[in-house]
């Protein structure tokens, strides 16, 4: 059977949730579709989220692997289409450290793309009525290096595997006190779940 991992993130920030693991966490329990899911949660640490990363692969063995993050102050569920070898903090990560301006692999290349079929899936979210576009820049901060990571254990998988990442809103909770924008957590696990089955009809192909 087709095997999909999923990965959300701890909170971070001093905020109480992250809607990330929020969002994978809902579709894990909804989901029904024609592949077998797992979802693991990364810590916001800059050193330990690529190894997180690679075990949980290595363990999973999958065939699809959507990582998932916050992105505070987006309006729209955004499938994210590049990750850039630059680490550069403008806050502390949840163990303290703050890398600024450095490459997350010296020898490694400037970017790495999506394997994901983004734009097809940002269509459909937006058929069904779901607030999507595709982002051209996963920031600098531990998302950014997680998507770049997993770029690097897709091309290693020599075909065998895709992945990408995906940024969500905050959710309403985290914006009581506060004027930006907002998704629940049922709207931003439909949206992952159209990108999931958009991808898995892809590798079906």
């Amino acid at each position: 059977m087709t095997k999909v991992l999923l990965t959300g993130f701890d909170p971070f920030a001093d905020e109480g949730v992250n809607p990330s693991w929020m969002a994978v966490s809902r579709l894990r329990r909804v989901w029904d579709g024609p592949a077998e899911l797992e979802i693991v949660r990364l810590p916001v640490v800059f050193a330990e989220s690529g190894p997180a990363l690679r075990r949980a692969v290595e363990r999973a063995a999958p065939d699809l692997v959507v990582s998932v993050g916050e992105a505070g102050g987006r309006n729209q569920i955004t499938p994210e289409l590049i990750g850039v070898n630059w680490d550069d903090a403008r806050i502390p990560d949840n163990s303290g450290a703050q890398p600024r301006r450095i490459r997350i692999e010296p020898d490694g290349p400037d970017a790495r793309f999506t394997t994901l079929p983004v734009y097809a899936a940002v269509e459909r979210m937006r058929a069904t009525g779901l607030p999507a576009r595709v982002s051209t820049t996963a920031g600098t901060y531990v998302c950014n290096h997680v998507m770049y990571v997993l770029g690097g254990l897709v091309e290693a998988a020599g075909g065998r595997m895709r992945g990408g990442f995906c940024h969500v809103p905050y959710a309403p909770q985290q914006v009581v006190d506060r004027d930006v924008p907002s998704l629940s957590t049922e709207v931003a696990a439909a949206g992952l779940r159209i990108l999931v089955e958009t991808a898995l009809e892809e590798i079906a192909l």
